[in-house]
């Protein structure tokens, strides 16, 4: 069955581009008869909140949504998320980290070979690693890229790849390559959730029986490294949907961090749900 899903994280409130993005999976999914399945990605101890959490179904519902229920919160699966890790960490797959973001982003600067060559620091030392351990440092789960590689085997690492009924950034569509390589020896688990979006939301979509992941353009890169999980896991690939993003006046897309007028701020306003949908072609 046709089954997609809106994953917001409550980080802050929404936007028109959320919106957007809402509205296009919802609307695909009700064309088909299909599943329509709303996530909470919360994992971000630091940033999620409940009442932007609150909000995210405030808006929805205000915008004339409808979900499955229950609402699947991430949060109350780190358990779930921590076997996988340690499924991939039983055969080998991946390594402690403990750079800081700063060390890791000095070390792109000053990398001869470029930002994706930095981005795979690979495991410490060993003798550095078990003094880290007994100091009690925090520390990361990296996906090493070559040890995936060796396990998948040469053939089924080229043989990778996705399709994609939208676009990416630079046009791409149809039948896509994956190129893991490109974002390097990812954080599967954070020092500080135990868990990291990649994981999760692979972990989710298999789960959750997501057949068409339909989001944003910026999300397209991450694309390449989750079919790498997903085939790493045995998990099924969901065909991928990539739309177009949203922009304002002054050119720039909508965004949390920029301060984008929020769905409250326009019910506040008086427009209607009518309104907007008419004005993002809904």
């Amino acid at each position: 069955m046709f089954a997609t899903r809106f994953a917001p994280s409550p980080t802050g409130r929404l936007h028109r581009g959320h919106a957007f993005s809402a509205l296009t999976a919802w609307r695909a999914a009700k064309d088909v008869g299909g599943r329509f399945v709303l996530r909470i990605e919360d994992i971000d101890p630091t940033r999620c909140r409940p009442e932007f959490e609150a909000a995210i179904y405030e808006d929805l519902a205000w915008l004339g949504l409808d979900w499955e229920t229950p609402v699947r919160r991430q949060s109350d699966h780190l358990a779930a998320y921590a076997a996988v890790v340690e499924a991939l960490n039983r055969r080998g797959l991946l390594y402690r980290c403990f750079r800081t973001r700063k060390e890791i982003l000095d070390a792109i600067g000053d990398a001869p070979h470029g930002p994706a060559e930095a981005a795979r620091p690979g495991p410490h030392p060993a003798e550095e690693e078990a003094r880290l351990l007994s100091e009690g440092r925090p520390f990361a789960w990296r996906l090493s890229l070559d040890r995936a590689k060796e396990a998948l085997g040469g053939a089924a690492w080229d043989a990778l790849s996705f399709i994609e009924e939208g676009s990416g950034p630079d046009g791409e569509t149809g039948m896509v390559k994956a190129r893991p390589e490109t974002a390097g020896d990812v954080v599967l688990a954070r020092k500080d959730a135990g868990t990291a979006y990649h994981l999760a939301v692979t972990h989710d979509d298999d789960l959750q029986g997501i057949s068409h992941v339909i989001r944003g353009q910026d999300l397209f890169e991450a694309t390449h490294i989750q079919r790498l999980i997903q085939a790493l896991m045995d998990w099924p690939a969901p065909v991928y949907r990539h739309h177009r993003l949203l922009a304002g006046p002054d050119g720039r897309r909508y965004a949390k961090r920029d301060r984008s007028v929020t769905l409250a701020e326009l019910r506040e306003s008086r427009l209607t749900p009518e309104a907007l949908r008419a004005e993002l072609g809904f």
